[in-house]
């Protein structure tokens, strides 16, 4: 099923207005609080093909989770599995590497992800774990 491209429009600007990653969930929540009525599983479809169209990224939680951003820069975080806590980093060090895979023409990347899971700080100490 072909979806309108007023409705990829809608969600676009949705997304450049929160200017932060989202769910689904959320930005049906959104819609609908806009009097916009797009249903559940098209707000699903639509995601799905500006993804592939490389104008957004979706990035998974360690609860399995996807979250929806624009794609406007590379973006990399370290995951807590127990409190969920999600902090973002600063640094970017596959640059160089992204830089030579898209020079060779075999592959055309739209984004990439760095990500880290593991034990934050506060829950090192809340289980014992040693820093």
């Amino acid at each position: 099923m072909k979806v309108p491209l007023k409705s990829q429009e809608q969600i676009l600007m949705l997304l450049k207005q929160l200017n932060h990653a989202v769910s689904a969930q959320e930005i049906y929540i959104e819609l609908r609080s806009q009097k916009q009525s797009l249903g559940l599983a098209t707000i699903y479809r639509i995601l799905k093909t500006l993804k592939l169209q490389g104008m957004i990224r979706a990035r998974s939680l360690s609860s399995g989770e996807d979250l929806y951003s624009l794609v406007e820069q590379d973006k990399h975080y370290l995951n807590c599995l127990q409190c969920g806590q999600s902090e973002p980093l600063n640094e970017c060090p596959v640059h160089k590497l992204e830089a030579q895979l898209h020079s060779s023409g075999q592959f055309e990347i739209y984004y990439h992800t760095l990500e880290f899971f593991g034990l934050c700080y506060s829950c090192q100490h809340q289980s014992g774990v040693k820093v």
